[in-house]
């Protein structure tokens, strides 16, 4: 700062000045990243870009939300070390950027926490009937980007304060860290007592999104104030598009809330199965992919060839006779438009679907949406069938007519019937709450996928937890659909996304960090990612639902969360501040580009070699080139070594190294093969050599690395990528 200016915000207010006599600074932001948001022409951003002491100037992003059980099938109800008895798990704090909360909730009831954390140093925006309490320590709201894309907020449509108009926030800030609620449902589904990964955990709600979406200003103005509010995790079911560290707000703010001791979670979207669909992909962030529980909500459909096929929905409403077969047609044969099997608004001709239960095909408009379409054509009934892009993957939803989803393959014989039979008929059934699904867990088709498309060296998303149907706290603004046409309310809701998988992930960081205070957000994250599961009881491995095959570590990552082990991973990889700043001198990144993006000063040493393959993490990409020639080439085989440093979080135990490979064509060697730690918090280093032949490009090769003591396994995968 010049010495002419008596603090920070007088040197911001003198540099927006020169360039605009009218704007306003709508943030300062202070502790995640040095500098502040306006709205500007054009013109008058190049001209600040060009003012000393100014880093960079980047246009406003818009982000979009990624939008019970769970505690058993974690293994949460067995473990009594995750809930420590001293008071370190109470003092806990997770944040949450999301729709904001309701605060009436009962997974928000306080009953048992003692006092404040003394950490907390943070607010609640009470009034318009918003409290909070021992539980709920912290609510707070950022609009100010939003109000200076959109205009004011309309607050007949959404509330200007912290309360969730939409239910989203709510949710996974219930499933982070609520309360234990007994006797919870939807409707009667998934009934049981419904509490987070970290029920101790106290809450503090930051909203930043709005009926417009989330804008990058107030995300990271919501990011600089929870970490000044004196948080511990931060938990963002938020993404957008790809772009460069430094220019990816989520990025740049979650670079200063880790350095500053927070662990962050993102979800990793819900673009799948496509490959390089993952967001939120910086290495000092924990990102989350989404699987499924071994619960499920059967329900059928019985065609009038006599078939009994099965399905998925929480419809409970007024059932369908289940003797009496109605009749029965696609969509698209029954519409005007070429998108009429959508059952897009407006598509359908109810002289075609009156009295009927109408096959509608999922894609485009939301899914309950399109039972709101068939019932207002006249239909009393939907099958929603997937595609091609969903395979077999079943979301069950609460509809507000008869409905049941079915797999692609159940969705083509119901059609193949329909085409075949002058007089299709059929009718809907609905079984209730199933437990004991197997296999479970599988990855979600919409789960986001690697390799990571910024930086295939760090393979994301980094693990997979929960996201499919999964039961959480509601608001009272809306119903179970969101829809305005849905007049129900409720207190539990049951939805899907990777944005579900997050908080999952939120709450258990919240839970080691209640047991291991001092461990960091990088030892966090290794022991969750070292301590996961890649297959089922039986070694075969996680099937992906989208395809029906084993999937890959480029949809899970690490692998599915196993809490009760990562509270005892044995050894960690930590990282620090200096390890990401020796990663971002690998990427080339320039002195101000390294300054812009972490708020610190340094500089790349002239003649050191950085690797990107070096940086020390939980696990192991290594994408290489496909030598020129017919199928692959032959040429020389490339070496690559990569550098890898483990810390005994233990007793003393010597570990010793194996490793398991699908393919010969890459040798792996591992020096040294052991490792003797005769203490606590004693570190050890250990390198990989790759020597891989030449493979056809978009060949994608998988192994994994094991280091052991008898006791404790500590996995890596690794992925090997050709193009």
């Amino acid at each position: 700062m010049p010495a002419s200016f008596i603090d920070h915000v007088q040197w911001f207010d003198s540099s927006l000045k020169s360039v605009s006599g009218s704007a306003t600074m709508l943030y300062a932001y202070k502790e995640v990243i040095h500098g502040y948001s306006v709205r500007l022409t054009p013109a008058e951003a190049e001209s600040l870009e060009d003012q000393v002491g100014v880093l960079s100037v980047w246009e406003e992003v818009k982000y979009e939300l990624h939008t019970t059980r769970t505690p058993e099938f974690l293994g949460l109800d067995t473990s009594d070390a995750l809930f420590p008895d001293s008071s370190s798990a109470s003092d806990v704090i997770v944040g949450l950027l999301d729709t904001g909360v309701w605060p009436e909730t009962k997974s928000f009831d306080d009953t048992g926490l003692g006092p404040v954390p003394a950490s907390w140093k943070g607010t609640c925006v009470e009034g318009k009937n918003f409290t909070c309490n021992r539980k709920l320590i912290g609510a707070r709201f950022f609009s100010d980007g939003y109000e200076a894309a959109f205009g004011p907020i309309d607050e007949t449509m959404e509330s200007k304060s912290p309360r969730d108009d939409d239910g989203h926030g709510t949710h996974t800030s219930t499933t982070a860290a609520g309360s234990a609620v007994a006797e919870a449902s939807l409707f009667s589904y998934a009934a049981g007592t419904a509490r987070g990964m970290a029920t101790h955990a106290r809450v503090a709600a930051y909203k930043v999104c709005w009926l417009g979406g989330c804008f990058g200003s107030d995300i990271l103005a919501a990011m600089d104030k929870a970490v000044a509010d004196g948080v511990n995790v931060l938990s963002l079911s938020i993404g957008g598009s790809v772009s460069d560290y430094d220019r990816d707000t989520i990025a740049i703010g979650a670079f200063g809330a880790m350095s500053k001791g927070v662990f962050v979670s993102c979800s990793a979207g819900n673009s799948g199965p496509g490959s390089l669909t993952v967001s939120n992909v910086s290495p000092w962030i924990t990102t989350v992919g989404a699987g499924t529980l071994d619960r499920d909500f059967p329900a059928y459909v019985k065609i009038g060839s006599g078939k009994n096929l099965s399905g998925v929905s929480l419809y409970n409403g007024k059932q369908l006779s289940d003797s009496l077969l109605l009749p029965l047609v696609y969509a698209g044969n029954a519409s005007n438009s070429s998108s009429g099997n959508l059952c897009i608004s407006g598509t359908l001709v109810p002289a075609k679907v009156s009295g009927k239960i109408v096959v509608c095909d999922r894609g485009v408009n939301a899914r309950v949406q399109k039972g709101v379409v068939v019932k207002g054509a006249g239909g009393v009934g939907m099958i929603l069938t997937n595609t091609d892009s969903y395979g077999e993957e079943m979301v069950a939803d609460a509809h507000l007519i008869p409905a049941v989803a079915v797999g692609q393959k159940t969705g083509d014989a119901i059609k193949k019937y329909i085409f075949s039979d002058s007089n299709p008929t059929a009718t809907l059934t609905f079984g209730g709450t199933q437990l004991g699904v197997e296999p479970s867990p599988v990855v979600a088709a919409f789960s986001s996928r690697g390799p990571n498309p910024l930086t295939p060296e760090i393979l994301k998303p980094d693990l997979l937890a929960p996201g499919v149907n999964i039961l959480a706290g509601w608001t009272g603004a809306v119903g179970p659909t969101g829809l305005k046409e849905d007049t129900r309310r409720v207190k539990f809701n049951i939805i899907s996304g990777t944005s579900m998988s997050c908080p999952h992930v939120s709450g258990l960081a919240a839970l080691l960090k209640g047991v291991h205070p001092d461990w960091s957000p990088a030892a966090i994250k290794s022991a969750l990612m070292t301590t996961t599961y890649t297959a089922y009881k039986n070694s075969k491995t996680i099937q992906d639902v989208a395809t029906g095959q084993p999937s890959t570590p480029f949809d899970y990552g690490a692998g599915h969360v196993n809490p009760a082990s990562a509270i005892d991973p044995g050894l960690v990889y930590d990282a620090k501040v200096e390890d990401y700043l020796a990663f971002l001198c690998a990427l080339n990144y320039t002195s101000p580009r390294i300054k812009s993006l972490t708020n610190q000063d340094f500089s790349c040493e002239l003649g050191k070699k950085y690797s990107v393959g070096d940086l020390n993490y939980p696990s192991f990409a290594v994408p290489l080139q496909t030598a020129s020639g017919q199928g692959g080439g032959s040429g020389a085989a490339t070496v690559v070594k990569y550098t890898r440093t483990v810390t005994n979080v233990g007793t003393p135990a010597t570990y010793k190294v194996s490793v398991t490979s699908d393919t010969q064509a890459v040798k792996i060697l591992v020096e040294p093969e052991s490792l003797a730690f005769s203490k606590s918090n004693e570190k050890k280093t250990y390198t990989v050599t790759f020597t891989a032949s030449s493979m056809p490009s978009g060949t994608n090769i998988f192994a994994h690395l094991e280091w052991s003591d008898g006791k404790h396994i500590v996995g890596s995968p690794i992925a090997f990528s050709w193009t």
